[in-house]
């Protein structure tokens, strides 16, 4: 009986390729590059199972019925770049990657959290360009996290993850908002405390780490009355997706002192990055790292490669989105 054929659209740790090579006519994509529109609608025809990335937008264009793929099995957690309805219409199966990546994405928000607080991308930048004179008592001084008050906009895996590193680790205040309340039990095993609306939460923070869904939902969750709600030594952190801050009005934030610093890992329209953005030295700028640990991603492909053999075998995938 012929193996299934698989089209994986980018390039994965190489434990995940052979792990599919075993099962699956496998096509992989060794220039790395992302696929065009016309190249996954043949992709849909061709193929009986893909696995895609966030790269790849799978719209109600190219999930029609009729095609051949019956299962997409997303290699990562969000899936905002697929359209579920139209994928659910088509009578195909569409399963992600959760749980996998959320130590080593809450591990890169107390990355940014620190280094925009230490200024550590300033300084780097500093002395590289030569412009470094030596060590002097009132040089580039930042602000420690030890002890400071951390709010969370959302509360789900990576956000209780991000809380525990740096309640353990660091002494922080833990305080957040969320559509679903925690469990008492998970708000005292934390220590952390409710706070009824994203802005209540903007203005009682030192540091505010977002870990929403994107979506239109959240869409510029983080705009310019939110931002004028921070304190002025506040820190924004960005983890999640790059569509819940308006760029624009946090740029203008950064650039007039109404807070202090922003650690971003996602940005808007990837890989593009708002230009006022760029020129900011209090804006720590990281190019969408936050599950790039070789454990994570490698587990990430493991947990996609699981989704397809249960498609395969008649099971229903245990990450079953649509």
């Amino acid at each position: 009986m012929p193996k299934p054929r698989l089209l994986v659209t980018r390039r994965l740790p190489e434990p995940v390729h052979a792990h599919l090579a075993d099962a699956y006519d496998v096509t992989l994509n060794p220039s790395d590059t992302p696929l065009t529109p016309d190249q996954l609608a043949a992709a849909m025809r061709d193929y009986d199972a893909l696995m895609p990335t966030i790269t790849d937008r799978l719209g109600a264009d190219i999930l029609v019925s009729g095609v051949r793929v019956k299962a997409i099995a997303n290699y990562g957690a969000g899936f905002e770049h697929i359209d579920l309805d139209a994928a659910r219409a088509a009578g195909i199966v569409v399963t992600n990657t959760p749980d996998v990546l959320t130590e080593a994405t809450a591990e890169l928000a107390i990355l940014l959290m620190l280094m925009a607080a230490r200024r550590a991308g300033e300084g780097e930048r500093e002395l590289r360009a030569g412009g470094w004179t030596g060590w002097r008592p009132t040089h580039m001084i930042g602000r420690t996290i030890i002890g400071k008050k951390l709010g969370l906009i959302g509360f789900g895996r990576i956000a209780q993850a991000t809380a525990r590193i740096a309640r353990d680790g660091f002494g922080m205040e833990i305080f957040y908002t969320s559509r679903r309340r925690a469990s008492e039990e998970v708000e005292r095993a934390l220590g952390a405390t409710h706070v009824a609306s994203a802005g209540e939460l903007a203005a009682t923070v030192d540091i505010l780490s977002l870990h929403t869904p994107g979506g239109p939902e959240t869409r510029h969750l983080v705009d310019a009355a939110l931002l004028s709600r921070m304190q002025p030594h506040a820190i924004l952190v960005n983890t999640a997706r790059g569509s819940v801050i308006d760029e624009a009005a946090l740029a203008e934030a950064l650039a007039t002192g109404r807070i202090a610093a922003a650690g971003l890992d996602v940005f808007e329209r990837e890989p593009a990055v708002h230009a006022a953005l760029r020129d900011l030295n209090n804006a720590v700028l990281l190019p969408h790292l936050g599950s790039a640990t070789i454990e994570a991603r490698t587990a990430m492909g493991m947990r996609a490669a699981a989704n397809l053999e249960a498609c395969f075998d008649g099971r229903d995938p245990p990450d079953r989105i649509a």
